[in-house]
């Protein structure tokens, strides 16, 4: 079979991950028409190639050479469906997180701001289901549209259906490495509140305008965060953990200090970045790889890291994190080995009990 539109051949993807680390791929296929999958997918399984799709790169932790097809989503589009109560706006799932954001500020559509300066497209948004200063993506999503390699047709699923959950959902689940995100739709309300209860942005007043907190938002992950052309980091690396009450007594009589925020009646998310700072890790380097001066939830590429020296980084940061305050941290950032994304704790192990 001889596909009507073309594959790249042998591509380094150092300018396709926010991390900045070499690595080849075997074919990179930029998906600019989703009627182009079923034939792309056709080829795929007559060569038996693995695949991954990665929008902007910069949830990746690229281990090694990949052997298959890098699927990059570039579908671009926006539209609007006004309803008496509320806007359904329809994006693309290339549209850049950020830029489209921005966008709905700019045209009155409310409701967004807290996630700005998230990096990625939109098709990364529901699989993590992304999340910064009180709002998660699962608060506005409606429906989420794919391509599902099984029927080879385009299907849809409501919220509900997406099963979300914390930097979770059916996408990294039941139907991880089953489908292409091909388009979000997002509901926003006319009638519009600020949420303001997250630190940070509850020094702005009650009256605050959604472009006010837009620019807060930005303030306040521009003051922590790195940027990536300037210093390659996938984010925030590990996700928060969640620990029962019954845990968070226990450890709040040793750190009283210690961020935590509700999620259940029964369970609290506490701050990784916080333990990884109380151990003094911030600006701890092995090879290339360090973790951000003003960040300890980031890990960043002074210059040439390597896979290997962020992997040894992340062991060394989980194991003190054991020692401590026995809690696992876990990545929040995809693994993508050579045959495809692969789980965290199959490359780094566990913690030891004792060093």
């Amino acid at each position: 079979m001889t596909l009507p539109f073309p594959l790249l051949e042998n591509v380094c993807l150092r300018r396709y991950n926010s991390f900045g680390l070499n690595a080849n791929a075997r074919y990179l296929f930029e998906l600019n028409n989703a009627q182009d999958l079923p034939q792309l997918f056709t080829w795929i399984n007559q060569q038996q190639l693995p695949w991954i799709t990665i929008g902007s790169g910069s949830n990746l932790l690229l281990l090694e050479n990949f052997k298959g097809v890098v699927i990059v989503n570039q579908l671009q589009g926006i539209e609007v469906e006004e309803q008496a109560q509320h806007f359904n706006i329809s994006v693309a799932a290339g549209e850049d997180w950020h830029e489209f954001v921005k966008w709905t500020i700019e045209h009155g559509y409310f409701g967004l701001e807290n996630l700005a300066l998230i990096p990625g497209t939109l098709g990364a948004s529901p699989v993590q289901n992304i999340g910064a200063y009180g709002l998660e993506l699962a608060d506005v999503c409606s429906e989420v549209e794919f391509f599902h390699l099984e029927t080879q047709s385009l299907k849809r699923l409501n919220s509900e259906q997406c099963e979300f959950n914390y930097r979770d959902s059916i996408f990294k689940q039941s139907l991880k490495g089953k489908v292409v995100i091909t388009n979000i739709t997002l509901c926003l309300a006319k009638q519009w509140s600020a949420k303001l209860s997250y630190s940070g942005l509850n020094q702005l007043p009650v009256t605050a305008s959604a472009k006010q907190v837009f620019d807060k938002v930005c303030e306040l992950r521009n003051s922590k965060l790195p940027d990536p052309s300037k210093l390659g980091n996938a984010g925030s690396f590990f996700k928060n953990p969640i620990i029962s009450r019954l845990r968070l007594e226990e450890l709040l009589t040793r750190f009283p200090a210690l961020p935590h925020y509700s999620t259940t009646t029964s369970d609290v998310k506490v701050a990784a970045g916080w333990l990884i700072d109380q151990l003094g890790l911030k600006g701890h380097r092995i090879g290339d790889a360090a973790v951000h001066q003003e960040q300890a939830l980031v890990l960043v590429n002074i210059q040439q890291a390597s896979a290997n020296n962020v992997l040894d980084l992340c062991r060394h940061i989980r194991q003190q994190v054991w020692q401590q305050f026995s809690i696992l941290l876990e990545p929040e950032v995809r693994f993508i080995g050579e045959l495809g994304e692969v789980q965290p704790n199959s490359v780094l192990g566990l913690p030891n009990a004792r060093e």
